[in-house]
């Protein structure tokens, strides 16, 4: 018997599902971020960790995990010349194939079919896939762009909570949340940026949202300007001929409601996940990945 192993490796956080030939999910794992950005050698450890957590949740014996084909969509892996030296990495298993995170979420939202994705997580990119072509839309990278993201959101919030503590702006719910984290400190603000990657923008994001709700002046701003972004990213990608277009990622579902509504119009239901498009690019025929429960 053969398996299949889905992998979604992003900026947040990485997801494994594990199938048989069917499409029946035996096991899921989850693990913390592991795309480009974070070095090939953490990179790979942090892959290898959440293959095996998978494999050891299915009970599979070492034989079993040796037929295993695996589909692996990374972030980052586009970067001039991070693909090569991530088919370099040893895997245990009969076949590996890797694209990109937006490759998978694509494959899974339309199965296979031709459509687009604008995939609102950590990050943000538009891709479209016609035929055997491709193209992407933004997505060149935290802080130059993703453009409505998490990372965005929270970079945003920072940076208006700073001009709230040096006196620049007046404070808000919003603003005095963010800087509590820090102690109301400048200095402790600064220490983080120093170390903060684009997760830990993105973690902010729920909090700007919430406020935003409420009605937080700084916080409507940032998502008025964020919903912006995302209703030129659909407008482009219809306007590039793409038959569906599917919003994905952690910050889509919460983004919709500040769309204007003849662009939610313009917007797709996902027949399935980035899981079912690792799936999918491992091998997997599309009648069972888009069979499981």
């Amino acid at each position: 018997m053969t398996f299949f192993l889905g992998i979604d490796a992003g900026g947040t956080a990485t997801k494994a599902r594990l199938t048989n030939a069917k499409g029946e999910m035996l096991a899921e794992a989850a693990g913390g971020p592991a795309n480009a950005r974070i070095g090939i050698e953490a990179l790979h450890t942090q892959l290898l960790e959440v293959c095996n957590s998978a494999i050891k949740n299915a009970a599979l014996s070492d034989e079993e995990a040796a037929t295993i084909r695996c589909g692996m969509g990374i972030a980052g892996i586009n970067r001039m010349g991070m693909k090569a030296h991530i088919q370099a990495l040893a895997f245990p298993f009969a076949n590996v194939q890797f694209s990109s995170d937006a490759m998978i979420a694509n494959l899974g939202a339309h199965l296979g079919a031709d459509g687009a994705i604008l995939i609102l997580g950590t990050g943000s990119v538009g891709l479209v896939k016609r035929g055997e072509d491709s193209f992407s839309i933004g997505g060149y990278g935290f802080p130059i762009s993703d453009e409505g993201s998490g990372a965005a959101l929270g970079l945003s919030a920072i940076r208006h909570a700073l001009r709230a503590l040096d006196g620049r702006t007046r404070p808000t719910p919003l603003s005095q949340a963010v800087t509590k984290q820090f102690e109301h400190a400048i200095p402790r603000v600064i220490a983080w940026m120093d170390e903060a990657a684009p997760g830990d923008y993105a973690r902010l994001a729920p909090l700007v949202m919430d406020y935003a709700d409420n009605g937080d002046e700084i916080a409507l701003s940032i998502v008025r300007d964020a919903a912006l972004h995302v209703e030129r990213f659909i407008e482009t990608i219809v306007a590039r001929g793409a038959p569906r277009c599917v919003l994905m990622g952690g910050l889509a579902e919460r983004m919709k409601p500040w769309l204007r509504q003849r662009i939610v119009a313009q917007v797709d239901d996902p027949l399935g996940d980035a899981l079912d498009g690792a799936l999918i690019l491992a091998g997997l025929p599309i009648a069972s990945a888009a069979s499981h429960p």
